[in-house]
């Protein structure tokens, strides 16, 4: 009898094993944290999976960063503040072990395509303004780690001569009529204006970029060349009236200042003391809760609530970072709406997450390959910025 008990007490120790073992698998199964992530190089780990999300499949990749390992640097298309090129020929120009598309941009085919539809700064240079206080991300990289915030953001950009300030309603971006544009070096070779207003031409030096002195007004010609070291300022022909009479004094000095402020108090010091900062189009999480901040942010419902290819950055409550691509617009790839989105991101333990730019930009590459499907018919789309992975030490590839 008690040999007859003992193999009834271990049938039932082992059944209890088992039942447990099949509640772990069935759980990792579905827990996105059980992902089987591959390391490409000392805490940078790279996975590859399919998700059913209502009803349709969606081709994910993901990129778990840890902070002490890699840097991290936006860099705009072809090194200037305007045009376009592939997320692949800037990650190879620049070495990047893996790389996602980042900032909205102009999609067209003007002169000014790329040019970003948000804020935009790389290596603490302001190369364009916030756009209606959207969600942005900001990067610092320190000797012993990378960290990044997110907020919505606020810019003013001014030029200041004598005792006036004159506000600046764009930088480096097309004028349009009614406007007031700072053109810095980082855009190109010219304003690529037309003749359809005045230019203040500023010359620095090459130390102090932001205070220059002028040395040329030009009146109804556009397309002004842009000092190597000083700026121009570009005035419809609506707005002179409202500059100071001493703006048309050549050899006057000048010097722009822009602030930047973030509707989040707590993250305010942090956006000041950014390298890098580009723009995201809405906040999905905030502080581990859905927060879709889609009307503050002045897009629309049927943007967030379509299925799209995607792209975010989150940072997760172990303080990794997460970059993320979801597939769309294709038969093995249904897309996603962006609360699906942001309930996954969750389920990967993030506590905050910013929307980037998506659709045909979608991109990520890791080792030079091109690892997810863009969704454009002529395949991998030229876009205006990246956010590049660099490891902080020597890997093998």
């Amino acid at each position: 009898m008690k040999s007859k008990n003992m193999v009834i007490h271990r049938l039932n120790n082992l059944l209890k094993s088992l039942t447990l073992l099949w509640l772990w698998l069935l759980l990792s199964g579905n827990n996105s944290n059980a992902q089987n992530f591959l390391s490409i190089c000392e805490g940078i780990e790279h996975a590859e999976i399919t998700r059913k999300i209502n009803g349709l499949d969606v081709k994910l990749n993901l990129l778990r960063l840890d902070p002490q390992k890699i840097r991290l640097d936006v860099i705009h298309a072809m090194d200037t503040v305007n045009g376009t090129e592939t997320l692949s020929s800037i990650a190879k120009r620049h070495a990047a072990i893996a790389a996602i598309n980042a900032g909205f941009f102009r999609l067209d085919r003007s002169i000014f395509a790329g040019t970003p539809a948000g804020i935009l700064m790389i290596d603490g240079k302001l190369l364009s303004m916030s756009h209606s206080g959207r969600s942005a991300v900001a990067i610092i990289n320190d000797s012993k780690k990378t960290d990044i915030a997110f907020a919505h953001v606020d810019t003013k950009v001014s030029l200041k001569i004598s005792n006036k300030k004159i506000p600046i309603s764009g930088m480096n971006r097309e004028r349009k009529t009614d406007d007031i544009v700072l053109f810095t070096p980082e855009f190109g070779r010219s304003t690529l204006t037309n003749p359809d207003g005045w230019e203040f031409i500023f010359q620095s030096n090459n130390k102090i970029p932001f205070i220059g002195r002028l040395v040329e007004i030009r009146k109804n010609k556009g397309s002004s060349i842009i000092p190597q070291h000083g700026f121009v300022l570009s005035v419809s022909n609506s707005k002179l009236k409202s500059l100071p009479y001493v703006l048309k004094k050549l050899g006057v000095i000048a010097s722009w200042q822009f602030t930047i402020k973030t509707i989040e108090p707590s993250e305010s010091k942090f956006f000041q003391m950014a390298e890098d900062i580009t723009s995201g189009v809405p906040q999905l999480i905030r502080n581990g809760e859905i927060q879709i901040t889609w009307e503050q942010e002045k897009t629309n419902q049927n943007f967030v609530e379509t299925r799209h290819p995607r792209t975010a950055i989150a940072k997760l409550k172990d303080r990794r970072i997460l970059l993320i691509t979801a597939d769309g617009r294709s038969e093995d790839s249904g897309g996603i709406a962006l609360k699906d989105l942001a309930e996954f991101l969750l389920q990967l333990g993030a506590s905050e997450a910013v929307n980037l730019d998506g659709g045909g930009s979608t991109t990520m590459v890791v080792n030079g390959k091109t690892v997810n499907k863009p969704s454009d018919k002529e395949g991998e789309r030229r876009i205006g910025d990246a956010i590049l992975v660099f490891p902080r030490v020597d890997c093998k590839r």
